[in-house]
Parts: structure tokens; sequence; C-alpha cells
């Protein structure tokens, strides 16, 4: 990893314990724990945040998810492994993060809210705006 420019987890101590505390308020709702950590893990694909990358591939070997899964994420759309419910919600995440030139339109979140419930489909739209969150402060401040 680069060399901090900043200590932002100290700088800005409160705005980050708030990021921590949603993070930590997502995990214990209703989304299981191993479709939050896909979603940040291709979140941070898309961003190129190697250091999330590192810490959501780990978390999920941890936790008994697929190694097979983790290596055809970054194609998830043509490979047979992920569930329905995996694949809206990857559908999803991408959508909201590339919003400037996908957009989240009613054709695309019609076919995500299918597979959640409002509660879920709420958690999880936070969950991935969090995680760009994370993502860009990380690769701006260089963790």
């Amino acid at each position: 990893m680069a060399q901090l420019r900043l200590s932002y987890p100290k700088l800005s101590a409160d705005a980050y314990a708030g990021l921590i505390k949603c993070k930590t308020a997502l995990e214990g709702n209703a989304l299981e724990l191993s479709l939050l950590e896909l979603v940040y893990l291709r979140i941070s694909q898309i961003n190129g945040c190697a250091f999330c990358l590192e810490m959501h591939s780990t978390s999920l070997r941890e936790h008994n998810f697929a190694q097979n899964k983790l290596d055809a994420l970054n194609g998830w759309r043509v490979s047979e492994r992920f569930s329905v419910r995996e694949r809206a919600a990857l559908m999803w995440a991408e959508a909201v993060t590339h919003i400037s030139a996908v957009n989240t339109d009613d054709t695309i979140y019609q076919q995500v809210k299918a597979h959640f419930t409002d509660a879920e489909m709420s958690d999880l739209t936070i969950a991935i705006g969090l995680m760009n969150a994370f993502n860009r402060i990380a690769i701006s401040l260089r963790q």
C-alpha cells in the first residue's frame, strides 16, 4: 500500500467513527454478511481500492465463501456460480457505483427489488454508498 497522506481516522475522528458506526449497523441488519462483503468487494474492484480488496476478500475467505466465486467475481454476469439474489445485489452495486453512466432507472430498480424487501433494498443502497465513500477516502488519502 502507498504511504498514508493524512491520518483521516484521527483528523476527522467523529466523521470517520460515523462511517464505522454505519458499517456496523448494516452488519447487524437483514442482509447477510457474505452478501454485504461480496458487494463491498465488487465495488472495491470497480474503484481500484487495493486496501479494501484485500480486506473484503480476506473476510469472505474467513467466512468460508467459495474461492471459485471470488475468482469469478469480476465476470459475475457470465458466471453460473452466483445466486439470483447475489446477481441482483451485484447489478445494483454496479448501477449505483456508476450512477452517472448507468443510472438507476426503474427497469434496473425493479429487476433488483424483486429479490429484496424494502428494508433490505434500503440497507443495500446505503451499504453501496458507504463502500464507495470508504473507497474514495482510502484511495484519495492513500490507505
